[in-house]
């Protein structure tokens, strides 16, 4: 298994009770967002392609097609490269899919690879106009172009699952209940012994900050990245929690305009 396919397959477990609602609000589930919009179509349509949907929308010419914050992300996106055949349209149409009710194995790492192209549109945004973006699409949300690319988008989407595992563990350490609702969830996707022996290592290291912090400082479009998942990836219920979003946020050199803006698109309240 991949390493996207893991982290489709951790997507899928729910890491907490908010994970899929702050992934909906992420790709616009509210009104006149991009989920709103394809849970109207008919079953045939959405179903078969919702990558294609995507295109079609961003083919015809506005934003308006699909609303929201995504919507307009990806036509500014798809024109800086050179044309929406050039953006990871297919994993952002698997990760709606799953959203609107669809699962199972077929989905791992086409989910795995929309959540990296949503976490790229998310950071494409958030750093607009911050003074910290690079004016590139974030690879994610851009189909990598050469072999360098592909191995450099499989090193940050590890970084983004271990980030998201090591948020888990910030308000002490990921619980038994936890760890076997997640391992359950990679043995019905089909992950390897292997892989689950990853998974499992990851979550009984210690705490990984520095290291996070170290991969992504200075790298505004990783570092928004990681952000973003790892919100996903935790309630923010705790003052553990609060304290190490801050760290990590701060430590990856995050703006505070730039931090707001994430929390934003996911519907949190400002930590």
């Amino acid at each position: 298994m991949s390493i996207s396919d893991l982290l489709g397959a951790m997507m899928q477990s729910g890491m907490a009770p908010s994970s899929n609602q702050r992934l909906r609000n992420a790709l616009g589930g509210g009104s006149g967002g991009l989920l709103e919009s394809l849970s109207g179509m008919p079953g045939k349509q959405r179903g078969g392609g919702l990558g294609d949907v995507l295109s079609g929308a961003l083919g015809g010419g506005g934003g308006g097609d699909l609303g929201g914050m995504l919507g307009g992300v990806l036509n500014e996106a798809g024109k800086m490269a050179g044309g929406k055949q050039n953006l990871a349209l297919g994993g952002l149409g698997a990760l709606a899919g799953a959203l609107l009710g669809g699962g199972g194995k077929s989905l791992g790492g086409a989910l795995g690879g929309g959540v990296m192209a949503l976490l790229g549109a998310m950071a494409f945004k958030a750093l607009q106009g911050s003074g910290q973006s690079t004016g590139k699409v974030p690879l994610g949300l851009l189909e990598p172009r050469t072999d360098a690319d592909q191995r450099e988008l499989e090193q940050n989407t590890e970084l983004v699952l271990k980030a998201m595992i090591n948020a888990a563990k910030s308000d002490g350490q990921i619980d038994e209940e936890e760890i076997h609702r997640i391992v359950g969830k990679l043995q019905e996707v089909g992950a390897e012994a292997k892989d689950q022996r990853f998974v499992l290592a990851q979550m009984q290291k210690p705490m990984e900050t520095e290291k996070l912090i170290s991969a992504a400082r200075g790298r505004a479009e990783l570092a928004s990245q990681i952000y973003a998942a790892s919100l996903m990836a935790i309630e923010v219920d705790t003052s553990a929690e609060k304290e190490y979003l801050r760290e990590l946020a701060f430590g990856m050199g995050l703006g505070q305009e730039v931090i707001r803006r994430v929390e934003q698109m996911v519907g949190l309240q400002p930590v």
